[in-house]
């Protein structure tokens, strides 16, 4: 199972700065390894961002993003103790949900 992501959702006035920090090997399929043999590609393809239920972000990923990436969006009109979900899912078709709450920065 994914290490579970970090999620930072501070509230400056009626925005909402999220940034998540997603921990994934993100393997582009050129790497070699010890042996000289070539690491599968391994990479997040899909992420969804939900406000209280209301997609604010929906994105496909490639092989391009960095190993662990951190990820960054703001949403306005939200509200202290709003609900943000973060979803992804990757090439092996594992999933990860994560959530967190909009906290006053």
């Amino acid at each position: 199972m994914a290490e579970p992501m970090k999620i930072r959702a501070l509230l400056k006035g009626d925005v909402a700065d999220i940034r998540v920090l997603v921990a994934h090997p993100m393997e582009t399929g050129q790497r070699r390894d010890a042996a000289g043999a070539l690491v599968p590609m391994h990479f997040i393809q899909s992420m969804t961002v939900t406000h209280n239920g209301n997609t604010v972000y929906e994105g496909q990923w490639s092989q391009a993003v960095s190993r662990n990436p951190v990820f960054a969006v703001r949403v306005k009109g939200a509200k202290v103790g709003d609900k943000i979900v973060v979803n992804w899912t990757d090439t092996k078709n594992d999933k990860r949900t994560d959530e967190a709450t909009v906290t006053a920065g």
